[in-house]
């Protein structure tokens, strides 16, 4: 026993040994220090002289060094070792390519895609061996020339990547389409691949020769296959419309499967499509006689309506509410459109009693913990709104401790952080939000982070607390939908604290409510303060970006918006607006986006 014990001990310490050695040799490449990597690769091929891992680095440490003579001998000398080791033909005429003898480099790239003909399994290693010396054509080849000789194999990913890389972008898209007809499980791969050269621009070249691979195919053996992609293309595009006519067909073919068409009534929602997300939900009303669905249609439908309301339009809205309940019961299968119900009673200033209790009736019935978490959220923040902040506080704790570690329970932390926020608790908000920077929750780890900041920021270097106390109360206005008073606080701040660390969140916040007012001037003269007061601080990228997309989409000066977009590209490369501004300046500048 004692013995078994220090064999594996001893077998533990050599492997260790060994892992920390290849990460010295790997260190050395990477520092040119090939003399010593090679030393150490040479130990380990004499050890295992198939290990092609090993084999591979030892080669490229002689390439590097120049010695091919020596590269050559290592990979002959494993070639002999098994036929499974053709790949290393691959390396062998890479190393005659270096020496400018591609004659012999021919003859061993033939060699080992022979050997592929004869046995298709040797493709994989083959081709990524070409791949890896960018021998794309070769690796191509090898690829094509197994799927012949056994069309058991699958290489579409492996040759559609290739084909990327070389340009070729229809048989790219082309070699995608016949991976998903295989086997559809790989639409929402291939169509990850199809994002990195499918624009919004109908007019883009890759755009244009996927449609026409779809329409043509479609033409010689119609299948919804091509529906669904070609809806997907229009919803890249946002032709929605079209997407919607897509839809249509998908689902008279599949049965009534309206699933499609709630996803894209939701993309149109959420992308501002008012008037066609409206016409996409009564089209579902027409098809379905389903309780549930018709619930969700129509409280979307009330969404819609009160996100394009003017104030006169309320009590029509309200009504509405009514009815449907009224017809549908308060119960629990209409305890969303309820919650929906409430927050308009309450943030639109119809009748904070009415919603009020409204949602307390709810907490009588039988609740699953969630159906209680969302109630007591929603009374929570019509509490915040009438600024009864600890009986709010009470909720979200609630919330947080019945529902350890959910997404509910992270956001009712955030919210625990908000609210102390706006009463002026700012020790107590900091706490909440250090817990939340590492929250598995993007949005709310993002919202922590900058909260967290505006925080720390204006409480460094002033102790009385006085601008930030005021532009948490300017915030608390935004939240109750008092953006006049808003406005003017934010003008206030900027008055009274000009110069301070506050300025330019002031600045900021009070652009984004010019924007919701369409007051685009005033936004852009904010944004251009931001730049040009607190140009190296946190929220410069913001105020480039945001003024470029006023200046491309709503002032009509698309060369003042590329100056914008160029400065996040040169300046900003760590921005989360980079890639987003990148693209919008290539199209600003005409450029064929792929």
């Amino acid at each position: 026993m004692f013995r078994a014990l220090f064999l594996c001990f001893f077998c533990f310490i050599a492997l260790a040994a060994q892992a920390q050695e290849e990460i010295l040799a790997r260190n050395y490449m990477e520092q040119g220090a090939y003399q010593k990597a090679a030393l150490i690769y040479e130990e380990f091929v004499e050890e295992n002289p198939a290990n092609t891992n090993m084999v591979s680095s030892l080669v490229e440490a002689y390439q590097q060094l120049e010695d091919y003579d020596k590269a050559e001998a290592v990979l002959l000398r494993s070639l002999k070792l098994s036929n499974s080791l053709i790949h290393l033909e691959v390396d062998l005429g890479y190393n005659y390519q270096l020496q400018g003898n591609t004659e012999e480099a021919t003859l061993h790239y033939n060699k080992a895609l022979s050997a592929v003909a004869q046995e298709a399994r040797f493709a994989y290693l083959v081709g990524r061996t070409f791949q890896k010396y960018s021998l794309l054509d070769e690796a191509a080849q090898a690829y094509n020339t197994a799927a012949e000789a056994d069309p058991r194999y699958n290489f579409d990913p492996q040759l559609a990547l290739i084909y990327g890389e070389q340009g070729d972008i229809e048989k790219m898209l082309s070699t995608y389409i016949n991976l998903i007809e295989r086997n559809e499980k790989y639409q929402s791969i291939a169509q990850r691949y199809f994002n990195e050269f499918i624009t919004e621009d109908p007019e883009n070249e890759a755009n244009q020769i996927f449609r026409k691979l779809l329409l043509t195919r479609m033409q010689e053996e119609p299948s919804l296959l091509y529906n669904r992609l070609l809806s997907w293309l229009f919803i890249q595009q946002k032709e929605y419309n079209k997407a919607f006519l897509q839809e249509k067909a998908i689902s008279k073919r599949s049965n009534n499967d309206l699933n499609g068409i709630i996803v894209l009534a939701e993309v149109a929602e959420n992308n501002e499509e008012f008037e066609l997300a409206t016409s996409i939900y009564e089209y579902l009303i027409s098809q379905t006689n389903s309780t549930e669905l018709i619930l969700f249609v129509n409280q979307h439908l009330l969404e819609l309506r009160i996100k394009t309301a003017e104030p006169e339009e309320y009590a029509d809205i309200a009504a509405a509410f009514n009815d449907l309940l009224e017809h549908y019961n308060y119960d629990s299968e209409t305890l969303e459109l309820q919650i929906t119900f409430a927050h308009f009673l309450a943030f639109k200033n119809i009748d904070l009693q009415q919603a009020s209790s409204l949602l307390q009736k709810n907490l009588q019935k039988p609740l699953s913990r969630f159906q209680e978490a969302r109630i007591k959220m929603e009374l929570a923040d019509i509490l915040v709104l009438e600024e009864r902040f600890n009986a709010a506080l009470l909720y979200y704790t609630q919330i947080q401790k019945n529902l350890q570690g959910t997404a509910i329970a992270q956001e009712a932390r955030f919210k625990v952080a908000k609210t102390s926020y706006y009463k002026g608790d700012f020790e107590w908000a900091k706490t909440q939000l250090k817990v939340l920077k590492s929250s598995v929750e993007q949005l709310i780890a993002n919202d922590a982070q900058d909260l967290y900041l505006l925080i720390t920021d204006n409480t460094v270097n002033d102790s009385t607390q006085t601008a930030l106390q005021e532009y948490a109360r300017a915030d608390l206005f935004v939240f109750q939908n008092k953006e006049q008073k808003a406005l003017a606080a934010y003008t206030d701040i900027l008055q009274k604290h000009a110069g301070k660390a506050i300025e330019d969140e002031a600045l900021l916040a009070q652009a984004i409510l010019f924007e919701k007012a369409k007051d685009f001037e005033a936004a852009a003269a904010n944004y251009i303060k931001i730049i040009e007061l607190h140009g190296e601080d946190i929220l410069a990228d913001d105020a480039h970006y945001r003024l470029g997309n006023l200046y491309a989409e709503k002032l009509q000066q698309p060369e003042k918006a590329k100056e914008q977009f160029e400065e996040i590209i040169f300046k900003f490369a760590d921005s989360i607006f980079y890639v987003d501004a990148q693209q919008k300046y290539r199209k600003l500048r005409g450029d064929a986006i792929n």
